[in-house]
């Protein structure tokens, strides 16, 4: 087999090493500074691919996956795409159980992997509190198969080994970060992050965030929304409350006008998760006013989402 010359990079290689950006116009004056890491410059373009390659190399290296394993998840698309990914990488088959109520643009890219696609019928064509947890269902009567290996995201603590990246990553780009906030799905992105620093400097303030419409954390109440990524209808397994200082419900509406703010006045083009992100860190840098630093994450790319409405509404 021909070896390729060092200075040629392997694909998963791609994945980390994101760019960080200050938010320049969006933030109100007098108050914090505003970092936004972009991890859209990911392979499939959010940071569900850190998390895919410690779940499935945590597995590889205890011996659970073996050449010839169908990987199975329950995905709206992103953490799909990232497994697809590795999986069209590393050589194993990907079963993955999503629904018609995430992009399409994420189950096409989950197929062009190589991705057998199992899709759970929303009517409504919407998050609604039932989808997720049936969705996890189904992938558990999957994964009963021989040979199925279930990655589980919503339970699986390898993830925050990848997750940990972009905290470690954070304390190199921003010096003295004094709060952090990110929206949570399965919530290993925050609680990965906010190991590192909280760690490295504990009164780092961390804020955890959901859609308004179905505030599961914050009221017990979980609804129907169109955040894909986050609000899953039940309290996130990974949501470790030793590990942030407040829950906060974000409106969807502010958050999606939020994401054709950040497309024509900061030239970011990002996912309605991102939009929720940046409102609350902007609540936070008004708290905090001038001097202090607010840091949070552009979770994917509003590439994703040309077909939807997000860039349409007016």
């Amino acid at each position: 087999m021909r070896v390729p010359p060092p200075s040629v990079t392997r694909s998963l290689e791609l994945i980390g090493n994101t760019p960080v950006v200050r938010l320049q116009h969006v933030v109100p004056r007098h108050c914090a500074q505003i970092f936004l890491k972009i991890e859209s410059t990911n392979p499939t373009g959010s940071y569900k691919d850190r998390m895919a390659k410690s779940m499935i190399e945590e597995a590889e290296r205890r011996g659970d996956l073996k050449p010839g394993t169908t990987i199975v998840e329950a995905t709206g698309g992103s953490t799909g795409s990232s497994l697809a990914f590795l999986c069209a990488v590393k050589g194993y088959r990907f079963h993955v159980v999503s629904s018609n109520a995430f992009a399409a643009e994420k189950l096409r890219t989950m197929a062009a992997f190589g991705a057998n696609l199992d899709l759970i019928h929303s009517p409504s064509g919407k998050i609604t509190p039932t989808l997720i947890p049936s969705m996890i269902r189904r992938a558990k009567e999957v994964s009963t198969s021989d040979g199925y290996y279930f990655t589980n995201q919503f339970e699986n603590h390898d993830a925050l080994v990848g997750y940990e990246t972009i905290g470690h990553e954070l304390v190199q780009q921003v010096p003295e970060i004094d709060a952090f906030c990110g929206a949570v799905g399965t919530a290993g992105m925050v609680m990965g992050v906010a190991r590192v620093l909280k760690a490295k400097r504990p009164e780092t303030h961390i804020s955890v965030l959901e859609p308004a419409s179905s505030p599961t954390i914050t009221q017990g109440r979980p609804g129907t929304h169109h955040v894909e990524g986050i609000g899953i209808g039940i309290i996130p397994p990974l949501l470790d409350r030793q590990l942030y200082d407040e829950a906060l419900a974000i409106s969807e509406n502010e958050g999606r006008s939020m994401c054709r703010r950040l497309a024509r006045e900061e030239g970011l083009l990002v996912g309605t998760s991102t939009g929720l992100n940046v409102v609350a860190a902007i609540e936070l840098a008004r708290k905090l006013g001038s001097g202090k630093t607010v840091v949070t994450v552009a979770a994917d790319t509003g590439l994703k989402y040309l077909r939807g409405n997000l860039f349409a509404d007016q």
